[in-house]
């Protein structure tokens, strides 16, 4: 079996190496891309040392873009995107493997445990919970994980991808529409927690626009189809 690994990556200089090798002891892992993002600081130069395949952006773009940017260069039989923040824990992606190629579903995502650390108000994981709730009559633990595994057949399917952070609520969207089985899977993933700083409100405040106008277009979709 052949499992192409697509990374987006903006600024991850401390956590791409560790996160491309937790990916490299993964059997099924035969090809991994780097999807450079507009980096400002040595993400592409790690990836590089390491082996990989890596594709640059001049300007950051948005995790959407990146993930559609990556798309041509992509081989595997199946695909699993993975967050570049994930370090050792990206190995939890095998239990994401075995259901998608099993044929127990269409597409696996991730669910994370709680988190470690306390940080916004919850608004963006509502948005898109209720959102989801609302056009495909489904409860989704992990609405916005994008960590997510299918087959290239199902991966092409769903191109292009939103812009920004908006890319996982409407791949769910998509991926229901078309009629595919989507299964959720409990692991002990980490990646990097936005705290209560300036920082951290900026990033969830895009984070909700973008997932809030990628619901908006996706429900006009849903009722033209209904």
């Amino acid at each position: 079996m052949f499992l192409t690994a697509l990374i987006p990556a903006f600024n991850e200089e401390a956590n791409i190496g560790l996160t491309i090798q937790g990916l490299q002891k993964i059997e099924e892992v035969k090809q991994i891309i780097v999807v450079d993002d507009g980096c400002s600081d040595n993400t592409a130069l790690i990836a590089k040392k390491m082996g990989v395949q890596v594709i640059s952006h001049r300007v950051n773009k948005g995790k959407g873009h990146a993930l559609n940017t990556g798309a041509p260069f992509v081989q595997g039989d199946y695909v699993a995107l993975v967050d570049a923040d994930l370090r050792e824990t990206v190995q939890e992606i095998r239990k994401l493997i075995a259901p998608v190629i099993q044929g127990e579903c269409d597409m696996a995502i991730a669910v994370f445990p709680p988190a470690r650390k306390k940080g916004g108000m919850g608004l963006v994981k509502g948005a898109a919970f209720w959102g989801l709730k609302l056009l495909t009559r489904r409860e989704f633990k992990a609405p916005l994980s994008g960590q997510r595994v299918m087959s290239r057949k199902v991966f092409l399917s769903l191109l292009p991808f939103a812009s920004g952070f908006g890319v996982e609520v409407g791949m769910t969207i998509d991926a229901w529409l078309n009629g595919y089985r989507l299964m959720e899977v409990e692991t002990q993933m980490k990646h990097e927690e936005t705290g209560r700083d300036l920082a951290g409100f900026l990033h969830r405040g895009v984070q909700f626009k973008d997932v809030f106008l990628t619901l908006t277009k996706k429900g006009w979709r849903r009722w033209a189809l209904s």
